[in-house]
């Protein structure tokens, strides 16, 4: 029997990615890309039902940090478990590559500090077969996963691999330091790299505490590395600001203007302040600005708040900092439980004080009281301001530290509470909602495969389609206006213009989807990291279907065996 298709998806309501009417159709996949949309007849090797169900493109996430789990994993979830097909790592200047033998340990001491991941699972789960970028590449090539990768150039390891013990020490790059920069820079984007990304955010910090390599890195400096990426073929600049502090730096201009002048595209990290001057303005100013002058600029705002995760059974807990709470931290679960629960340690710890000076200055944000929250098994990520821990404590008489503490030995001490640290203007996510509808800003920051003991965040497509596009009780967006916000804008401001939409001759990446029965789960602990590393994990139902180059990789939440997922080299385009 002669089939007309690899896979025909028949019935569904299809979400064509560009914001368009959904209509309902049939889907014929072929060759690993779409082969017709409209009303098919034929057969096909495999079917699926998708009568009442959404038919979207797959989702694309630009920011996550899958550097190394693309390397120890073929499955890069809780990504792939929330509908997404492709993943940009080597965000927030922070990677695996290069790097010389002699400097791993100065690169597992940036990746334990900035992004949370356990220096024994770097240690054990990376092979370090590699030395130069385009040795990295290539590791990651050699190993199928569920979904695709992509990656940018880290510009802390390229500092490091140039200038050695002087680029650890942020000392000032001289000509010839920039001279080669640029040629690995061309190196990288000729191998496939997706451009180059930077930070200069005060708590990106190495896991003994010191500023990253790039943290005052010169304009000389980005504009060389830029110009690196536009003489390899072009790709996009990722900057991630430092905190503003009632106006946004001058160093945000710098890497408008370094891309600019090298000829780049720019993408950065807009955080919305939960109060105080709303100097958020400022940046999206400068946006309106640098493109109205013909730059190209996007802002990444996260659809829910930006925050932590905090509990007993994670990287930080309101009570970390107090010797009290130490003396027990180092007790299993349950025997810390019990010994918490005891009214004399009790007593005691509530009594103590922050006094250890944490390597990252994040760890003193976790009692920001009036803007944590409990999360419960709905994961409510805009909950009212009635149930902080501080209203909560009001209500009940006692601190705000008392009711935290109780709050943290609920569920035999797995309780989490989600410290709302940014996003969250005057308790609502109505900011985040107006700059979501902008075309200067797209939706990105999930930072999968990293933060593994403080978020969760790479959930965000399943939040979108719930809460904004279903559940808020206004100022929703409707369901082609979400769809389009995870797929084509996306894979758009990335130059993956092979994805993100339902059409012939687009890459067959895709979901099927419940969207009445779609449901964010809690996140849970863990512990399938290398050497029995501990990370967060969230899963969701609703998803009846993830599809990567036309292999199903996913069905009602569970995985196949199919490893469809590859490494994509540099920017794709439109097919013709």
């Amino acid at each position: 029997m002669t089939h007309v298709a690899d896979l025909v998806i028949r019935r569904g309501t299809i979400v064509d990615g560009l914001g368009g009417q959904a209509f309902v159709g049939d889907i014929a996949v072929r060759d690993g890309l779409i082969a017709e949309v409209g009303t098919l007849s034929g057969d096909a090797r495999h079917e699926i039902d998708a009568t009442g169900l959404l038919v979207t493109p797959g989702f694309v996430d630009l920011h996550t940090h899958y550097d190394g789990q693309s390397i120890w994993s073929d499955r890069l979830n809780p990504s792939s478990a929330h509908g997404v097909t492709t993943a940009l790592m080597g965000n927030c200047g922070v990677g695996f590559a290069p790097c010389r033998g002699a400097d791993h340990e100065v690169l597992v001491d940036l990746m334990a500090g900035v992004e949370d991941i356990p220096g024994v699972v770097m240690t054990d789960g990376l092979p370090w077969t590699w030395e130069t970028f385009p040795q990295f590449m290539d590791a990651v090539d050699s190993r199928p996963r569920d979904i695709d990768v992509a990656a940018y150039l880290p510009h802390s390891p390229l500092r490091v691999y140039v200038m050695g013990q002087r680029g650890v020490d942020r000392e000032p790059a001289t000509a010839a330091d920039l001279a080669r920069m640029r040629e690995l820079a061309c190196e990288a984007a000729e191998v496939g790299a997706l451009g180059f990304s930077s930070s200069r955010l005060v708590t990106h910090r190495t896991r003994t505490g010191s500023q990253i390599p790039s943290y005052d890195a010169a304009y000389d400096e980005i504009l060389e590395i830029g110009r690196g990426i536009a003489d390899g073929g072009g790709g996009l600049i990722q900057f991630v600001p430092d905190l503003p502090d009632g106006a946004y730096q001058p160093v945000l201009q710098q890497v408008f203007d370094a891309g600019t002048d090298a000829g780049l595209p720019v993408t950065f990290t807009l955080l919305i302040g939960n109060a105080g001057d709303p100097v958020w303005q400022d940046a999206i100013t400068m946006v309106e600005k640098a493109n109205g002058s013909g730059a190209t600029i996007t802002a990444q705002v996260f659809p829910r708040p930006i925050g932590l995760m905090v509990g007993l059974d994670l990287s930080i807990n309101p009570f970390v900092l107090y010797p009290s709470y130490r003396e027990i931290a180092g007790l299993p679960l349950p025997e810390r439980v019990a010994e918490m629960r005891k009214p004399a340690v009790r007593q005691r710890i509530l009594a103590d004080q922050a006094s250890i000076v944490p390597t990252n200055p994040i760890a003193y944000l976790a009692q920001s009281w009036e803007w944590t929250y409990p999360l419960d098994d709905d994961a409510d990520y805009e909950p009212d301001p009635s149930k902080s821990i501080a209203a909560r404590a009001r209500a009940r008489g006692v601190s705000p530290a008392e009711e935290a503490y109780d709050r943290l030995l609920d569920d035999g001490g797995h309780a989490f509470l989600l410290d709302a640290l940014a996003n969250f203007r005057d308790n609502s996510l109505d900011t985040v909602g107006d700059l979501m509808r902008r075309d200067d800003v797209v939706l990105g920051l999930g930072d999968g495969g990293a933060h593994y003991g403080m978020i969760c965040d790479s959930s965000y497509p399943t939040y979108v389609l719930t809460h904004w596009a279903r559940d808020r009780a206004s100022g929703r967006l409707s369901v082609p206006e979400a769809i389009r916000e995870l797929t084509s804008v996306p894979a758009r401001v990335a130059g993956l213009d092979d994805r993100g939409r339902i059409a012939a001759g687009y890459k067959a990446d895709l979901n099927v989807i419940d969207h009445q029965n779609l449901r964010l789960h809690k996140p849970v602990v863990t512990y399938d990291l290398p050497a029995g590393g501990r990370r967060l994990d969230q899963t969701a139902d609703g998803y009846v279907a993830t599809i990567v180059s036309g292999e199903i990789i996913a069905e009602h939440g569970k995985p196949t065996a199919a490893r469809p997922g590859r490494l994509v080299r540099g920017r794709q385009p439109a097919p013709a």
